[in-house]
């Protein structure tokens, strides 16, 4: 083994990095463990199944760590890329059928054939390993650094809108400074809605799901509210709401409306800016169906599948005073968030778009959550059955 275990120190040193923090002790027992580990393979008879699942890197392991996953997690935090890492395994691989092929002097018996079948299906298991777990930490710690980024920026952030505020509310100021306040507390807030979208993007990865409260509440006060909000702060936009009189239902107010801010203001964003933004919604005795539809260019049907996808951009071309078009692209975590939201609520999302009927959002969610026992919500609440009523 000392001589695999050699070349195998004297490649990793080619590709040091500047930051390698890896002795040659640790170097060395990582790879005498996966030596082991394959050599041990190697004896277990195993079947054509086994050895079809293990070529693909799919095969059998314990609930340990294996000294590949070790392995990665070690070359990582010694500064090394995945395509470094791979080729310790390349090398690996090498020096072993190397010496293999010296060792056997030219014989080509079919059992010879088969041990180095072998070991090349226990590399690749091992390989498979190896960058499972450095792909699955370099994600990890990227969903970390953003929960921080965003929650460190959110109490200088509300210093800003605070003051701002302030300033807004003055009369002993000059016009000028009102608007620049005005300007600062709109920039601010959008700013907000940025970072509460990266932390509700870390706790889809980090954590257990999409937090919800669950509350018996009235969605039409809740869509109303939202549609508002964006006509105020879209004022050239015409939003016409379709609802019923009344229709109460159990679910989150805050995200619900997180859900109609994102879906209308994506509705806004993407749509032709003569063409009103239609926002309905209707109820069956179990769920509420709410849509927002808007005319534009339709989305491209290859890009229908992975629209609720997480940094997905799709530019929207529009026309500005002069012949250039501006592209206005976002996050690309809004329509994601809404999906894990509509998700965590047991109800579903779903898109359609065409040139003829536009761009539609529909959200259908239960009435009732499946396996909520609240007191408050012993019945389900009745459906409206009064015909819906046109607000612009």
């Amino acid at each position: 083994m000392e001589p695999i275990l050699q070349a195998w120190e004297d490649f990793a040193r080619t590709i040091e990095p500047p930051a390698l923090t890896m002795n040659d002790t640790d170097l060395r027992d990582h790879a005498r463990q996966m030596l082991l580990a394959i050599s041990a393979d190697l004896a277990t008879p195993q079947t054509e199944h086994e050895r079809c699942v293990k070529s693909r890197g799919l095969g059998k392991r314990g609930e340990d760590d294996t000294a590949a996953e070790i392995h990665a997690e070690a070359r990582l935090l010694s500064g090394y890329t995945v395509v470094q890492l791979v080729s310790e395994y390349r090398a690996l691989r090498s020096s072993v059928l190397t010496l293999w092929a010296a060792g056997i002097g030219g014989d080509s018996h079919p059992a010879h054939m088969d041990d180095v079948t072998r070991f090349n299906e226990a590399v690749d298991q091992a390989l498979a390993e190896s960058v499972a777990r450095y792909e699955f930490m370099i994600k990890q710690t990227q969903n970390m650094f953003l929960a921080i980024l965003g929650h460190d920026l959110r109490n200088p952030l509300g210093t800003v809108v605070t003051g701002s505020t302030f300033l807004m509310q003055a009369d002993d100021l000059a016009p000028k400074y009102v608007l620049v306040a005005t300007r600062m507390f709109n920039s601010a807030r959008r700013m907000s809605k940025l970072i509460n979208d990266l932390l509700d993007f870390t706790r889809t990865h980090l954590g257990p799901g999409m937090p919800i409260r669950l509350r018996q509440g009235s969605l039409v006060a809740v869509c109303e509210e939202v549609v508002n909000e964006l006509r105020t702060f879209h004022a050239e936009q015409l939003i016409q709401l379709e609802v019923p009189p009344h229709l109460d239902a159990i679910f989150d107010e805050g995200r619900i409306a997180q859900v109609l801010s994102n879906l209308i203001g994506n509705a806004i964003q993407y749509g032709h800016p003569d063409a009103p933004v239609v926002v309905r919604m209707s109820a069956g005795e179990a769920d509420v169906v709410i849509s927002v539809t808007n005319h534009g260019e339709p989305v491209a049907p290859d890009k229908l599948a992975a629209i609720f996808d997480p940094m997905v951009r799709i530019a929207a071309s529009v026309k500005s005073d002069g012949d250039d078009c501006i592209e206005r692209t976002s996050l690309g975590i809004g329509l994601y968030i809404s999906r894990e939201i509509v998700h965590a609520h047991g109800g579903s999302i779903a898109l359609a778009s065409t040139v003829a009927d536009g761009t539609t959002f529909t959200v259908t969610i239960p009435r009732l959550p499946k396996g909520f026992q609240a007191a408050d919500a012993t019945r389900r609440p009745p459906a409206a059955k009064e015909p819906p009523c046109s607000l612009q």
